[in-house]
């Protein structure tokens, strides 16, 4: 893994977290006070201003310091992060597969799907705010902006193919240099206005909120842009490691984004006129431009962190079998948890193309922004109480004050967003809605149909006992024959067996497990069981593997050969055997346990699912597939 905490090592991976995990949270000042401020047509009067934000500092060390650096990213399954691998660690863990893993499962799915809704959200904004600032320097540029943003967001997901390691070393300095410009512009402002700091202190966003109630409510929800990037700082961690991100955060992320909002909010106690572009306004004009170049570059480098996010997601669903299976290209040969998956790029850039061609400016599209995200928040959070409660053995005494600090803010937030359902917020909600229904159609769709197909194979132990009893004659050659169960027989194994009555002199049954883990030890990976003899050459080989794991069969059989020396074959000579389990459309007087649209939704995920020659790594000259049908 690229992981590493070796005082040599720790450096360029921390400029490295800067540059993919921070992206999002650090351009958030280019937007966030004109949004909170502009938000009830525009307050600007010093109690407002200094409320405002004492709101924005507090939810950065709430959320983003207390919980998410502080505590969720202890939460790793094996330095994995993200809301899927937190359930899959709970269920591991507890060894529950009842209601506790039904809820769990649905949380996160729920989560996942809004995390994906909210991935196409956050290139979209952030480049348009970046390239606004061309109407600043020069009013009659102003119609260049959605064009200018198309080109640098369609060069963005051309780019991904290069992986997350080439991204982060290019990013990372952009990035450094980006927070170091934020303190520096801030700075000068706090000095020239020292009265701002007094909005350290929470009792100004109390008093506030007290004072002018409504108003501070809806302020608050446009606080999430604050904050936005937080969910990807978890489903990244995986990427780089808790400590890099830490380090990154507290040494220079945090303290640039405190002194930039604390800067503008001394600009607008001396300018309210300010608020149309605050950050910009913080500069001084002869470096005007370099820094709206610079912004432009962070906000591409904002947009990292969701994408090489929902990378993570989508891999570890479709390792969970809660997604089919898609074509995930491994981008690193050191690091397991950096991936391509074109599909999911292709599918995010369309998306992003069409919200930054549909609204046209940042200021729009902040009215659909935030509802996806403080749900991610909200869910992440009650999945992180549940692994404290269950596996840390907290007392109530600890989980209950953290749910209704962390849990009671978190959740305002979110019902200050639901003002924003018909100004665009449905979009998100929409696109998650639809991935939730493929993932849970999936899900249940698999649970029933691969239930039919173990019934078909039936169990394998006698199975392999019956054919040692008729002396099934034996032919030269190595058939591998890749499997779910460790427990049923291979339908392609029984087809081939019916069909020639005759079986290979080494028969080899790969049996893929997937554990819930992100990466196995190669040296744990096989377990070779003879199945009660292993002079007849019929073994059966168990493949275990995490969700952050190439799934390479012809290497798990090398694996197999090193560790049990008494199989004798050529690896390089072995034909491997696929069963395809189709599905095909029940008749209609037939009975089923689901509804026929999801039947039929089912189907068509399935026959899109990627081929699994690909997906095992199988040689497609020595690679044979025997299918077998279902109604459905």
């Amino acid at each position: 893994m690229l992981r590493d905490n070796r005082a040599g090592a720790l450096a360029p991976l921390v400029v490295g977290a800067i540059g993919v995990v921070f992206g999002d949270i650090g351009t958030s000042p280019l937007y966030t006070l004109r949004a909170v401020l502009t938000h009830d047509g525009g307050d600007f009067a010093p109690s407002a201003v200094l409320g405002v934000i004492s709101m924005i500092i507090w939810c950065l060390i709430i959320i983003v310091t207390f919980t998410y650096v502080g505590l969720i990213l202890k939460a790793n399954n094996q330095g994995e992060g993200g809301i899927l691998a937190l359930a899959a660690l709970i269920t591991r863990k507890t060894k529950k597969v009842g209601r506790l893993a039904f809820v769990v499962t649905t949380i996160a799915i729920i989560g996942a799907s809004l995390f994906l809704g909210d991935a196409m959200i956050t290139p979209a904004i952030s480049v348009l705010s970046a390239a606004e600032g061309l109407s600043v320097i020069n009013p009659d540029l102003a119609h260049l902006v959605v064009p200018i943003s198309l080109i640098v967001l369609t060069t963005l997901f051309a780019f991904q193919k290069k992986g997350t390691a080439g991204i982060g070393s290019a990013f990372g300095p952009v990035m450094v240099m980006w927070f170091l410009v934020l303190a520096a512009l801030g700075l000068p402002w706090i000095l020239r206005e020292p009265g701002i700091l007094v909005a350290l202190s929470p009792t100004y966003a109390v008093a506030f909120a007290m004072e002018r109630p409504a108003i501070a409510f809806f302020a608050l929800g446009a606080c999430v842009l604050a904050i936005t990037g937080a969910e990807a700082l978890y489903a990244d961690l995986g990427h780089f490691g808790r400590k890099p991100i830490a380090v990154a955060w507290i040494a220079l992320a945090l303290p640039a984004l405190l002194l930039n909002y604390l800067g503008q909010g001394a600009l607008l106690l001396s300018n309210p006129a300010a608020v149309n572009s605050p950050l910009y306004e913080l500069a001084p004009k002869w470096a005007l431009v370099p820094v709206v170049l610079l912004a432009t570059l962070a906000t591409v480098i904002a947009s990292q962190a969701v994408i090489t996010g929902a990378f993570s997601i989508v891999r570890q669903a479709i390792h969970m079998n809660l997604l089919p299976r898609m074509r995930i290209v491994q981008t690193s040969r050191s690091s397991g948890g950096q991936v391509y998956l074109p599909a999911v790029n292709g599918i995010l850039f369309v998306g992003v193309f069409a919200l930054v061609a549909a609204f046209g400016s940042s200021e729009r599209l902040a009215s659909a922004y935030g509802l996806a995200v403080t749900g991610t928040l909200l869910l992440e959070l009650s999945l992180f109480l549940i692994f404290a409660r269950t596996v840390w053995k907290w007392s109530l005494v600890r989980v209950v004050p953290m749910a209704v600090l962390v849990g009671g803010l978190e959740l305002t937030i979110f019902l200050a967003n639901t003002s924003k359902i018909l100004s665009g917020g449905w979009i998100p909600l929409a696109v998650s809605a639809l991935v939730a229904l493929f993932t849970f159609t999936w899900a249940r769709g698999a649970k029933i149909m691969f239930g039919r197909r173990h019934e078909m194979e039936g169990p394998l132990r006698p199975y392999i006992a019956s054919l040692r009893r008729k002396k099934i004659q034996r032919v030269p050659g190595v058939a591998v024959y890749p499997h779910a169960s460790l427990t049923t027989v291979p339908l392609a194994l029984r087809s081939s067996v019916a069909f020639s009555h005759v079986l290979h002199e080494h028969v080899i049954i790969m049996v893929v497990k997937r554990l819930g883990v992100p990466t196995v030890n190669e040296c744990d990976r096989v377990v070779v069981d003879d199945l009660g003899s292993i002079d007849d050459g019929i073994v059966r080989v168990e493949y275990r593997v995490g969700f952050n794991d190439s799934q390479n069969l012809p290497r798990a059989l090398q694996l197999a050969l090193h560790k049990s020396p008494e199989l004798e074959f050529d690896a390089e000579q072995a034909t491997y055997v696929l069963s395809v389990f189709r599905i095909e459309p029940a008749d209609k007087g037939d009975r089923q346990q689901w509804p026929r649209w999801q039947r039929q939704l089912f189907r068509r995920m399935e026959k899109t699912s990627h081929n699994r020659t690909r997906a095992f790594h199988l040689p497609p000259d020595r690679t044979i597939v025997i299918g077998a049908e279902v109604k459905a």
